[in-house]
């Protein structure tokens, strides 16, 4: 028994390679084993979720053993769900997904979970703890942040216009929870109008568009993205309105809010990673046999005028 014991352990030192990359990964894999990481994506027409994908794909390319498979679910949460479900039937070793519908995601998300597959949820939650791991930054304290910002540059007194992200997904809850919790607080700030933007451009100069026509007032936009801020500014030059005579503020720090920062059009942004090489880390440790944490918190960063020369937009 010793020697079959002893000539187990030497044919697995013998099969199982360490490879380290540039992060600092542990990875013991078999040479002769693929593992299967299925990102089921909301959709790839926003660009901080295509920049998302992107990611992935440049940390998993350091590991020859990992197939990383990606869905475009469209910006359909009833065709990520199917998504979801396909990719498991295809006996992926890992799951990752961003849910668009956290509640309605949740039942077949909590099945393949309960199948024995790992669920990895990159930025966004669903409704119950049906998963292996959690990787985010804090959306509730950035919309805080940004509330007391606003209330800051106001000086205590305004109408605020809020473009709302998606409205299904625990982003954008939290995100409108904790700006409405927080700007409550100053009783002279009033929200003239909330629309929903879904991250997108094309919305937000949409929804943008109609509550210049509708006449409403404000002093402040508060865009849950910098792709909407991006799109409310586009609204805003179109209806001959400087977006210098608005304050603007929004969430990601994309090279399109450093340029807006820097000319004055925007007040600040929030930086939000893609959490890409966090949850990397996170697949690489399951994948190794590793415990890994049930939330991983991801670090935000408020940028303004003042620091916007010293810090990277995230893509």
């Amino acid at each position: 028994m010793a020697k079959k014991t002893l000539k187990i352990i030497a044919q697995r030192l013998l099969y199982f390679v360490l490879l380290t990359g540039n992060m600092g990964y542990a990875f013991a894999v078999s040479p002769t084993n693929t593992y299967t990481v299925g990102f089921a994506q909301d959709t790839l027409a926003n660009d901080w979720r295509m920049a998302q994908v992107n990611a992935l794909r440049v940390e998993f390319s350091k590991f020859p053993n990992i197939k990383f498979i990606v869905t475009n679910a469209g910006g359909d949460s009833a065709k990520q769900i199917r998504d979801i479900e396909d990719l498991a039937y295809q006996k992926i070793d890992i799951l990752i997904t961003s849910p668009r519908d956290g509640a309605t995601s949740t039942p077949a998300i909590a099945r393949v979970y309960r199948q024995g597959i790992p669920v990895v949820l990159i930025t966004r939650s669903i409704t119950t703890d049906d998963y292996t791991s959690l990787i985010r930054p804090d959306d509730y304290t950035i919309a805080r942040n940004a509330a007391k910002f606003i209330a800051s540059k106001l000086n205590g007194k305004g109408k605020v216009l809020i473009l709302q992200g998606v409205p299904t997904a625990s982003t954008a809850i939290a995100r409108t929870k904790g700006f409405l919790d927080t700007i409550k607080q100053f009783p002279d700030i009033q929200v003239s109008a909330m629309k929903i933007g879904n991250y997108l451009r094309s919305d937000a100069i949409r929804v943008t568009e109609e509550v210049l026509l509708s006449g409403v007032h404000f002093d402040a936009i508060y865009a849950q993205s910098d792709s909407m801020a991006s799109g409310a500014r586009l609204a805003l030059k179109k209806a001959g309105i400087s977006p210098k005579d608005k304050l603007v503020v929004g969430i990601d720090y994309i090279q399109e809010a450093r340029e807006a920062i820097r000319s004055g059009e925007q007040a600040a942004s929030f930086l939000y990673p893609t959490s890409a090489r966090e949850t990397a880390q996170v697949v690489i440790k399951i994948l190794s046999g590793d415990v890994v944490p049930k939330k991983v918190h991801v670090e935000s960063e408020m940028i303004t005028i003042d620091n916007v020369d010293s810090i990277a937009p995230i893509f």
